[in-house]
């Protein structure tokens, strides 16, 4: 797929451009850890002549179809394939040690899912890929032919919160024994025998194993916690981080670590006065996750699951 065929519609473009703010009288600096199309960074770059980005993304299309929207900012623009977990080491790689605001946009993305080759739809057929980055050599289809039954029970009750976690493993397993998985109608195929069809207003039960075996393929929890304990030394003192999810599990890692960071003092309850000397590092701006407006909703069905969740890096002054 080339860039031009890697066309993405962001999500809550208006809504980063409200809480991702930057200066306007002096250059910035902002990493895009999941750049996609480009288009909110476009949108920011447009926005903020002298701010400087530097786009990171697994995907070789989405950074070609970033370069094609980033054209018109020039040398302002920095694009690498890589993980955003690598945000600190892609960063020193430009000569970067801190930035002032931070986008992280999790998830797959509509090119990826449209594209039946990329395998990450159940409603398409095509091989069981699911790979964000196609360097990698842990396919979907690998996943489902080697993993044991704890593992593969631990990934869809963890990763796809499917209740028939260990029944649905059992499943998988038995298939493979009469031939291997191979293409997206074989799981499917599988998730009907044990989970049959959805009811009334519920996910497809497809959506949410396809999702679970997507996550363990490309190690996206992992990474999202990774990338999150970076962030604070990688923000300029007042930069901005705003982080969009699409599920429960990520936005609850978000939520908990925003949380974890703003907290002051952590002494135990009944103390008198604080010993512990430990200082909130960062500011929550969003009370709870923001989401889609109808408007939006009536244009992008698929901004229906997104949640946006900001926090701005406060000035700590350690104690000595």
């Amino acid at each position: 797929m080339s860039g031009t065929e890697f066309q993405h519609v962001p999500v809550l473009k208006r809504e980063v451009l409200e809480y991702l703010t930057f200066p306007e009288d002096r250059p910035c600096r902002m990493i895009d850890g999941t750049v996609g199309g480009g288009g909110h960074s476009g949108a920011l770059l447009e926005r903020y002549p002298r701010l400087e980005l530097l786009g990171i993304d697994r995907d070789e299309s989405a950074l070609e179809a970033a370069a094609e929207r980033l054209r018109f900012a020039g040398d302002r623009v920095h694009l690498l394939r890589g993980d955003f977990s690598s945000m600190k080491e892609l960063a020193a790689s430009i000569g970067w040690q801190k930035a002032d605001g931070i986008l992280l946009d999790i998830g797959v993305s509509s090119p990826q899912l449209d594209r039946a080759e990329r395998g990450f739809s159940w409603r398409m057929s095509g091989p069981l890929d699911m790979r964000m980055d196609q360097r990698s050599e842990l396919t979907a289809a690998r996943l489902l032919n080697r993993s044991g039954e704890e593992e593969l029970t631990r990934i869809f009750r963890d990763y796809g919160e499917v209740r028939p976690a260990r029944r649905l493993a059992q499943a998988v397993i038995a298939f493979r024994e009469k031939r291997p998985f191979a293409a997206t109608e074989d799981l499917v195929t599988v998730c009907d025998e044990v989970l049959g069809r959805a009811r009334g207003r519920s996910l497809p039960p497809p959506t949410l194993v396809f999702q679970a075996v997507r996550i363990a393929v490309n190690g996206e929890l992992d990474q999202l916690e990774d990338a999150l304990n970076e962030v604070p030394g990688l923000l300029n003192p007042g930069g901005i981080i705003a982080v969009i999810s699409f599920h429960s599990l990520e936005d609850r890692i978000v939520k908990n670590f925003f949380r974890e960071r703003s907290r002051g003092c952590i002494c135990p309850p009944g103390l008198p006065v604080c010993v512990c000397g430990h200082r909130a590092e960062m500011e929550v701006l969003t009370r709870k996750s923001v989401t889609a407006s109808e408007d939006e909703l009536a244009e992008n069905r698929r901004a229906a699951c997104a949640r946006l969740r900001a926090a701005r890096r406060l000035n700590v002054i350690e104690n000595k």
